[in-house]
């Protein structure tokens, strides 16, 4: 199970990310349902953490923006399991989509300081 809180009226967890050069970093993801992804990092961070570049796509936000952006590789830690991902390099602020998601049940009570679970699907 995945455990994180509301704060600002934004879902939030927080991941593991792990890379070859550096010690495992916790980073504070915001979810985003809207995202169909993995994970977003600020392009600084993908930087400076020289995540392994993949391609360059075109991603359309739900303002209608359509802009080009890339994709790098991660590999976090998920449910207390390794997972490589793909890392879109956008936005301000680290976010979790729904590709993460797929399989899970996610409970979020919505208020300030309201938990926020992710719990796999008995199903899967």
């Amino acid at each position: 199970m995945i455990n994180g809180i509301v704060f600002g009226r934004q879902p939030q967890i927080k991941l593991v990310l792990r890379t070859v050069d550096y010690p495992d970093l916790e980073i504070g993801c915001v979810i985003d349902t809207g995202f169909e992804g993995a994970l977003t990092l600020p392009a600084i961070v993908v930087e400076k953490l020289q995540l392994p570049y993949v391609a360059r796509i075109n991603v359309n936000l739900a303002n209608d923006e359509n802009f080009v952006t890339s994709v790098h590789r991660a590999t976090i830690i998920w449910d207390d399991a390794e997972l490589d991902v793909p890392v879109l390099a956008m936005g301000r602020r680290p976010t979790v989509g729904t590709l993460l998601l797929a399989t899970y049940n996610l409970n979020i009570d919505f208020y300030d300081g309201g938990i926020v679970s992710i719990d796999r699907d008995a199903q899967f």
